[in-house]
């Protein structure tokens, strides 16, 4: 809809400059005559825009992030009722019902199901150095496996070289002598936890701005240590902390499972297995969803997220409107005998409208490609928000903003719809003013 929008008022563009008569050098020369106005009002376009591309960048990444996560021949299995992973509750018996279904994929090696048992958690972390009257506290998003190999596979992660899935105990002793939980962190929340670092600590880290293999952090009364980052930029994972199942369950009063994740071999056998389980399983009520379907129903505060950069860019849309109109009917009282001798020399009424519009057009273009421009240095910035689905559940996220060629088209627009309303009431009071009533 956004290229559409944007090739139709481009093709606008066009459609007046090839009808325009009033030669266009003279339209660039009276912008140039008058540049400080002509750059105040371009320098407002820019600011509009520029702000507009990184709010639309913000809420690109966020939808790039819960639409790519998962993978479409995975089903993630939930209690019955359960449309978010921390609010469900599985026991073993159920699972193992369900692991032995014949669509399920097995391990080349092992022979066992391709099945990760695991418990999900929204855990409460104060921020340690927090300043007053800011947020003092994230909802920090904790998985717990069962078995990392089995996980590996049917998500399909990796981890960063140099470091490794927790061990089998799933703890380690600290150079202090207390056990720490081993973690794998995804590369989001190790930023974001690295930010928790006190001055002194972040001046003898190995990396200021990341967690890394061996540095630990805390949550709750018990110290964790890294052994992993996982490569998980792009996905709601990059803002996961993994660790062993039957620890983080009873640390945090949860022991019975909140998913099961299935391999299937295909998408369409994984669309299957869902109606199945849903629908025609006899054995447990559960909720099974197509794993990428369900990530990308957490879309919910992305729809937030839109509707609030709607009205603001409406409100700005409004003032760059008004910018532009302040400055074209400035220029044509200050050309007002330009007018009538150009009305002399025999151009039409519709030829003067036709030129003062592309004159706004000219000045909103020129601000707009250097919003776009500016606003475009975000793309790859990180920021943190919380996300939600239509059944609540609040949880802490790390993602990139994402500046495509949607985003520029949204933003070009924009320009164009704002100096075109901006220069077509001023254009119609010049194209109105008679010749000879201009001339005195």
């Amino acid at each position: 809809m956004a290229w559409k929008l944007a090739g139709a008022a481009v093709g606008l563009v066009l459609v007046l400059l090839a009808i325009n008569r009033v030669p266009l050098k003279y339209t660039l020369r009276n912008l140039t005559v008058r540049w400080k106005t002509t750059l105040l009002t371009a320098l407002a376009f820019t600011l509009v825009i520029s702000l507009l591309v990184v709010m639309l960048a913000f809420v690109n990444g966020m939808q790039r992030m819960t639409e790519g996560t998962g993978r479409p021949e995975n089903v993630l299995v939930l209690a019955d009722g359960a449309t978010d992973e921390s609010f469900s509750n599985l026991s073993a018996g159920d699972l193992a019902e369900i692991e032995s279904l014949p669509q399920i994929q097995h391990d080349a090696q092992t022979n066992r199901p391709l099945a990760s048992r695991e418990t999900y958690l929204i855990v409460t972390q104060p921020l340690p150095n927090a300043a007053k009257g800011r947020v003092q506290r994230r909802f920090l998003q904790v998985r717990g496996i069962e078995n990392p190999a089995i996980a590996v596979q049917v998500h399909g992660v990796e981890l960063l070289p140099g470091g490794s899935w927790f061990s089998e105990a799933g703890v380690q002793e600290l150079p202090a002598g207390a056990p720490a939980i081993q973690a794998v962190l995804g590369e989001g929340v190790a930023h974001e936890l690295a930010g928790d670092r006190t001055p002194e600590e972040r001046a003898a880290a190995r990396n200021p701005d990341r967690l890394e293999v061996g540095d630990s952090f805390r949550i709750g009364q018990r110290s964790w240590i890294v052994t992993g980052i996982m490569q998980s930029s792009g996905s709601t994972f990059n803002s996961e902390v993994w660790a062993k199942q039957s620890l983080i369950g009873p640390l945090f009063g949860k022991s019975n499972y909140t998913t099961l994740l299935l391999r299937t071999a295909s998408p369409e056998t994984a669309r299957k297995l869902k109606d199945y389980l849903t629908n025609d399983y006899k054995k447990v009520a559960v909720n099974a969803q197509v794993e990428r379907e369900y990530y990308a129903s957490l879309s919910e505060t992305n729809q937030q997220f839109t509707w609030a950069i709607g009205f603001v860019t409406v409100v700005m849309a409004i003032g760059g409107v008004f910018g532009v109109m302040n400055t074209m009917f400035a220029a044509i009282s200050q050309r007002i005998k330009d007018i009538g001798i150009l009305r002399l020399l025999g151009y039409a009424r519709w030829q003067i409208l036709v030129s003062f519009l592309l004159e706004s057009l000219v000045i909103a273009l020129v601000g707009g490609v250097l919003g776009c421009l500016l606003g475009s240095l975000s793309d790859g910035w990180t920021a943190s928000s919380i996300v939600s689905g239509s059944s609540g559940g609040g949880k802490l996220v790390v993602m990139e903003l994402s500046v495509d060629a949607w985003v520029w088209a949204v933003g070009m627009f924009l320009t164009l719809l704002m100096g075109g309303i901006g220069g077509l009431v001023p254009a119609f009071s010049a194209m109105l003013k008679r010749p000879l009533e201009a001339l005195r």
